[in-house]
């Protein structure tokens, strides 16, 4: 875990950048300037020099969040490498919105719940990989052996096993309604989640998922996982109306020039390959 002022500069850092990007900064640029802004008793401004490096020779920043694992967490370089994919949908502006808000989280008190279920959220809502987003979670250097292994377990059970079951059975709430009149009350396995969020899993079972996102959510104060923003209805219709009429107003003219006898044919032609 790095200390509250790097989690601080890195919310700022993606903060910049998603205000930026839809001015259409290069982001070579985006990051030479938050890379003078940042504070420079941090490790962010050597970590943003070896990302500009990695950006201006291949194009991407994954790479270089790969090679500072020990800065950036599995689960930001999943984001990133998934922003950046070609054939993927999600797209950078939410990645940024993503890393800022759970870098603000982490700045703060995280705990290892309202952690878990923020980046879960992030998977399901942008529709990412389970597989390869959950093996990231997993890497996250604030979630100890007990938790590794059980995410890695949601990772093989998760889309077969009901998720409020998966959180119900390692819950505290179904430990002591167990061990009510037993002897022993210690639990064979680690309990994971508190008595609240036992209780709240077992309220959504069978129902849809997002019930339990949104309750976890409320209970647990973790931020709310951005979403994508879709264009307004209007902008796209006066772009296309702008297009069509272009189009028209081309046509008009070709017309013209055939009425009078003066199409010039010469400007249509390519030369040869």
């Amino acid at each position: 875990m790095l200390k509250r002022e790097e989690y601080i500069e890195q919310a700022y850092f993606f903060k910049v950048v998603g205000e930026r990007l839809p001015q259409r900064i290069p982001l070579q640029d985006v990051i030479q300037q938050v890379r003078d802004e940042v504070l420079a008793t941090t490790k962010l401004p050597m970590a943003l020099d070896y990302m500009l490096a990695e950006l201006c020779h291949s194009g991407t920043l994954y790479p270089a969040m790969m090679q500072l694992g020990h800065y950036f967490t599995p689960f930001q370089t999943y984001l990133m490498e998934e922003a950046e994919s070609d054939d993927g949908q999600f797209d950078l502006r939410t990645a940024v919105e993503v890393l800022k808000s759970e870098a603000e989280y982490r700045a703060e008190s995280p705990t290892r719940t309202g952690l878990f279920m923020f980046q879960l959220e992030c998977l399901c809502h942008n529709r990412l990989k389970y597989d390869a987003g959950l093996k990231a979670i997993s890497g996250d250097p604030i979630y100890d052996a007990d938790w590794k292994d059980w995410i890695l377990v949601v990772r093989r059970q998760i889309g077969i096993v009901d998720l409020a079951d998966l959180i119900y059975v390692r819950s505290w709430h179904l430990s002591n309604k167990q061990s009510r009149g037993a002897e022993t009350a210690q639990p064979e396995q680690a309990m994971l989640f508190g008595d609240q969020e036992g209780r709240i899993a077992l309220a959504n079972r069978q129902k849809e998922p997002m019930f339990l996102f949104a309750a976890l959510q409320r209970q647990l104060g973790y931020p709310k996982v951005p979403r994508p923003k879709q264009a307004e209805e209007s902008i796209n219709r006066i772009l296309l109306l702008e297009r069509k009429v272009d189009q028209l107003t081309q046509r008009m003219k070709l017309i013209e020039d055939d009425a009078r006898d003066t199409v010039e044919l010469s400007k249509f032609y390519k030369e040869p390959g």
